[in-house]
């Protein structure tokens, strides 16, 4: 039950915080977006050290530097995804794909057993998958293969991130994903400076005054930057982002991964709701259905 309740409601938050992340990448790029995210993360984590009890070992630091590495290109990759839109197919797309890698090495390597209907739970998964992301409706707004690729490779990293999570010592608390913010902070904000030092040579002329240089990853608006309006959305989206994550490391502390990776995989219910109200992107019956499908694998998933 606390696994249900941990990954349930972990996901929930992660796809709230994952919404705000992709508005701010419209405005700022998602580098930068996920390097402040990641700043008001790493406070917000280091305060639930106090509140939930953990032990600082080598494995632990290890572990969670090695997450902070999947974390942070799975965090930038969903991010900038978020900003091309639309939101409600490549959300679910990135959170389908971060499923099935858990659940095989759970399965394969960790030999994790379900119930026979958790198999079938898997091919629903799939088909799940093909309804939710490439849905043949008219009315429905189609991604580009940029928004595909990049929520795709996102749900890999995340798939991997939930496997090292697995690795971690169960009395570790929430000290892994510290570690993983201050890696995370290192190689945005490394990205970042590197980024700027390159702008102000284009701009000087050190490397050629060919057009516009393209030092950043800002995808959404055309490019268009507002940092204010940017920095206050990956604020607020880094603090749902760090809670999702506690939520969802307690829950993999708690129960099995292959139960767990398929619960957060849930996490698009945020980002739909949120797209569909804010942003008036239309959910058609057959993404629904698909979304449907989805609850269900989770569901049978959950209880196998």
């Amino acid at each position: 039950m606390l696994t249900v309740i941990f990954g349930l409601s972990g996901a929930l938050v992660f796809g709230s915080g994952d919404f705000l992340g992709g508005m701010a990448s419209k405005r700022m790029g998602a580098f930068l977006a996920t390097g402040v995210a990641a700043v008001v993360g790493l406070f917000v984590l280091f305060g639930l050290t106090f509140i939930i009890p953990g032990t600082v070992t080598p494995d632990t630091i290890m572990w969670g530097l090695i997450s902070g590495v999947c974390g942070a290109l799975a965090i930038l990759l969903l991010y900038a995804a978020l900003a091309i839109g639309p939101m409600s197919i490549l959300s679910p797309l990135g959170a389908l794909i971060s499923a099935i890698f858990p659940v095989l090495w759970a399965i394969f390597i960790s030999h994790e057993s379900l119930q026979w209907f958790g198999y079938l739970a898997l091919g629903i998964g799939a088909i799940a998958i093909v309804l939710v992301a490439f849905t043949p409706e008219k009315e429905a707004i189609k991604p580009n293969l940029r928004g595909i690729v990049f929520a795709s490779v996102s749900g890999i990293f995340i798939g991997l991130f939930l496997i090292v999570m697995d690795q971690v010592p169960v009395d570790a608390g929430v000290y892994p994903l510290v570690f993983n913010r201050f890696v995370n902070i290192s190689i945005m904000f490394s990205v970042v400076g590197g980024m700027a030092l390159i702008r102000w040579a284009h701009k000087r002329g050190y490397l050629g005054r060919d057009g516009k240089p393209r030092a950043d990853l800002v995808v959404g608006d055309a490019g268009a930057l507002d940092y204010k309006t940017g920095i206050k959305f990956a604020l607020a989206g880094g603090v749902l982002d760090s809670l999702g994550n506690a939520l969802l490391l307690l829950g993999i502390q708690s129960g099995n991964l292959s139960v767990m990776s398929v619960l957060t995989a849930m996490y698009p219910a945020g980002t739909i709701i949120l797209a569909a109200v804010i942003l008036r992107e239309k959910i058609t019956k057959l993404q629904l259905f698909g979304m449907v499908l989805a609850l269900a694998a989770a569901g049978l998933l959950a209880v196998s």
